[in-house]
C-alpha cells in the first residue's frame, strides 16, 4: 500500500491553513485506502525524547539504592538475565516502585492538562483547585477513625478525592461547567478541606499523626504490585477516554461559542472529561500520596517545549492545545526523576519525593505568576 506525504510547507501557500502547517510542522499523509492523518513533526520529536528521557530515569532509578547496579545489570534483570538476588531486587523490590511513579506521573501530567484546558487557566491544577486535599481528608478519616491499613486508606483517598470534585462540579455548576467559576470554586473547597486535615490531625494520637504526616508528604517508598495493579488499570481506561477527547478539548479553547459552532457538545465534554480527570487524580493520590505540583509543572513544561518556532520570542503564553501524550510523559520524567535525585542526594528513603516535588514545583510557580504579571496577565 503506497502513502503520498504532503509536507506543511507546500500546504501553508494555500488559502486558510494553519501557521504551523505553514512552517513544516504538520504533514498529512494519506493512504491508498482513502485514511488521512495528520502528524506534528515537532510533538513527535518531543514526545519520543520524553519517552527516552522517562526510560533512561526509570532504569537510574531501579539502579540506585542500598544495593546498586548498573544500567546493564538492571536491563539484564529485566530481561530475565542476572543472578537470582538480582532479579529478585529488580522484580520485586524496585520495578513496583518505579512503575507507580511513571503511572502517578502521567496520570497527575494529563489530569493537570485537562484542568488547564477546561478552565483557561495556568493555575487550574487539582493542587490549587482542592482535589489532592479531598483525597487527604478521605485518607486521614481511614487512618485516624477507622485505623485502616493500605487498602483502607488508599479506598478513603478515591472516596476522599471523588467526593470532592462531585462537590465543586454541583456547587460550580450554572447552565454548565465554566472555567471562571470552576477555578474560585476549588480554591474555597481547598482552604476549607486543609482545615478539616489540620482539625484531623489534632484528633489522631502520635502514631498516628506520624502516620498521616508520611502520607501526605507523597513518597513512592515502600510500593509493591498491589499498588501497581489497580493503578494500571485506571489508567488503562480513563487515559485512551482522555486521548479520544483531545480534539474537542483544544476547540475548548477557542470558547464556548466556536466550540459550538464546530459541533462540540461543550457540557457533556466537560464533564466526561473532568470525572476521569478527577479518578485519575484520586487514583494517583492513592497509590503514593499526594504529591504535588507535578499536575501543575507537567502540562507548561511540555507545552513550552512544543512551541513552535513562529512563536518563539512571544512571552510567556503557551502553544494553544492540550498536549495531553506529551503532559503524561512530561508528568512521569518529573516524577520519576525527582525520585532519581532525592536518592541520589540524601541516600535511600531519606527524602519523601514530594518534599523534593514541593520545593522544585513552588519555585515554578513563582516564576510562572512573574511572567504572567509581566506579560500583563495577572
Amino acid at each position: 500500500m503506497s502513502a503520498t506525504v504532503k509536507t506543511g510547507e507546500a500546504a501553508g501557500t494555500e488559502a486558510g491553513k494553519s501557521p504551523e502547517k505553514a512552517a513544516g510542522r504538520v504533514r498529512a499523509v494519506r493512504t491508498g485506502g482513502g485514511l488521512s492523518l495528520r502528524l506534528d513533526m515537532r510533538a513527535t520529536v518531543v514526545g519520543l525524547l520524553l519517552l527516552a528521557v522517562a526510560v533512561a530515569a526509570a532504569v537510574a532509578l531501579i539502579g540506585s539504592g542500598d544495593y546498586p547496579m548498573t544500567p546493564a545489570d538492571v536491563l539484564a534483570a529485566l530481561t530475565g538475565g542476572g543472578d537470582p538476588g538480582q532479579q529478585y531486587i529488580v522484580n520485586e523490590l524496585r520495578l513496583p516502585r518505579v512503575l507507580v511513579g511513571l503511572l502517578v506521573g502521567a496520570a497527575f501530567g494529563i489530569s493537570g492538562a485537562v484542568f488547564q484546558t477546561v478552565s483557561r487557566n495556568p493555575l487550574g491544577s487539582p493542587d490549587v483547585l482542592g482535589f489532592a486535599q479531598g483525597s487527604s481528608v478521605g485518607a486521614l478519616v481511614a487512618i485516624v477513625y477507622f485505623q485502616a491499613g493500605a487498602v483502607g486508606v488508599a479506598a478513603g483517598a478515591v472516596a476522599g478525592g471523588v467526593g470532592t470534585g462531585l462537590a465543586i462540579f454541583l456547587l460550580a455548576w450554572k447552565k454548565g461547567i465554566h472555567g471562571y467559576r470552576f477555578v474560585l470554586v476549588g480554591i474555597g473547597a481547598s482552604a476549607m478541606l486543609y482545615a478539616v486535615v489540620l482539625f484531623l490531625m489534632t484528633k489522631a494520637n502520635i502514631v498516628e499523626a506520624t502516620r498521616a504526616t508520611t502520607w501526605m508528604t507523597g513518597s513512592l517508598n515502600g510500593r509493591d504490585w498491589d499498588q501497581v495493579r489497580p493503578l494500571a488499570a485506571v489508567c488503562a481506561v480513563l487515559v485512551p477516554l482522555l486521548l479520544f477527547n483531545g480534539r474537542p478539548l483544544r476547540m475548548l479553547e477557542m470558547g464556548d461559542d466556536a466550540a459550538y459552532a464546530l459541533g462540540v457538545r461543550v457540557d457533556r465534554v466537560r464533564v466526561v472529561v473532568l470525572l476521569a480527570a478527577v479518578v485519575l487524580v484520586a487514583a494517583g493520590t492513592a497509590a503514593a500520596g499526594p504529591i504535588s505540583f507535578v499536575a501543575l509543572t507537567a502540562p507548561q513544561l511540555a507545552r513550552r517545549m512544543n512551541l513552535p518556532r513562529w512563536r518563539r520570542g512571544g512571552g510567556s503564553a503557551p502553544l494553544p492545545g492540550p498536549n495531553l501524550v506529551l503532559s503524561a510523559l512530561m508528568g512521569s520524567v518529573l516524577l520519576v526523576a525527582a525520585d532519581w535525585a532525592s536518592q541520589r542526594l540524601f541516600g535511600a528513603d531519606q527524602l519523601p519525593v514530594g518534599v523534593l516535588t514541593g520545593v522544585l514545583g513552588g519555585g515554578y510557580l513563582l516564576w510562572l505568576l512573574a511572567t504572567e504579571r509581566k506579560a500583563g496577565r495577572v
